[in-house]
């Protein structure tokens, strides 16, 4: 296994020109880019142009056929999508997936699974490595509790929260595992004004508090451009932008990409 790399030789997240096709629907085609360390990344594209067939590809839901993936220096092909998390990447959905009966307590503390060590029987006998653990996982909850401002409803079912509490749920439950890497599939769909205002100071604060990156896909260009060191723009499973917010929101293809005219077979005869 190669050494790991230092954050000042290589990024921590690198996509080298990956590639996926659905039958004959190129979904990306040959896309590269870096996460640093330490760095939150936005990703952006109108629909359908490939931002969510990436995430799942990070996160091993999806194959990619050619390219590569490659997180902390080593290559995250043919890994399965239950040892991301071990790894240290965390991911949120697009539409939430909690267990609404469970509390916000518990469903918090579901994502802290991976983190033990101790076998069947250690659990089984209550050994002290056990009780060890659970201590840990419980100081970790009760850190982000107060870190997400969740303590005054840990005791209620997920489910009956409104929308944008529920979200703080998923959020507290990614980053209970201590990822590097946390992917963000739309945090701010579903918010209000004020909820996106109160996401965008709690993105900093989650960056400063955990010194982790994020790769962030969002609709909502405001927040994008409000919180990210870096823009990637995609459409039709290519990148067409990739810099600074500034630079990205003045980029003529992103402007055409958002407010212009697009020809879709223009693009696919591109990656054919």
């Amino acid at each position: 296994m190669p050494a790991v790399p230092s954050p000042d030789t290589a990024p921590l997240l690198a996509i080298r020109g990956v590639k996926v096709r659905f039958g004959g629907v190129i979904a990306l085609g040959g896309v590269s880019f870096d996460v640093g360390y330490s760095q939150i990344c936005g990703l952006i594209g109108p629909n359908g142009s490939g931002k969510t067939t990436l995430f799942n590809c990070i996160s091993g839901i999806y194959r990619y056929q050619e390219g590569d993936i490659r997180f902390e220096g080593a290559s995250l092909k043919g890994t399965p999508r239950h040892d991301m998390a071990g790894l240290g990447i965390g991911r949120t959905f697009q539409n939430v997936a909690l267990f609404r009966r469970l509390s916000v307590r518990d469903n918090v503390l579901v994502g802290a699974h991976h983190l033990g060590r101790s076998g069947f029987v250690a659990n089984a006998l209550r050994l002290p490595v056990v009780r060890g653990e659970e201590r840990e996982s419980t100081a970790r909850l009760d850190m982000l509790l107060d870190l997400l401002d969740l303590r005054q409803v840990a005791a209620v079912p997920a489910g009956s929260l409104p929308f944008g509490w529920q979200k703080r749920v998923e959020l507290a439950r990614a980053l209970i595992g201590g990822p590097k890497l946390l992917l963000l599939d739309e945090p701010a769909g579903g918010l209000n004004h004020s909820e996106v205002d109160e996401l965008a100071v709690l993105l900093h604060r989650i960056r400063e508090h955990f010194t982790l990156s994020i790769l962030l896909v969002e609709h909502h260009m405001n927040l994008v451009m409000r919180v990210s060191d870096k823009v990637v723009a995609l459409e039709f499973g290519l990148k067409i932008a990739d810099g600074t917010p500034d630079d990205v929101r003045n980029e003529p293809e992103v402007i055409r990409a958002y407010l212009g005219e697009t020809d879709e077979e223009v693009h696919r005869a591109r990656v054919a």
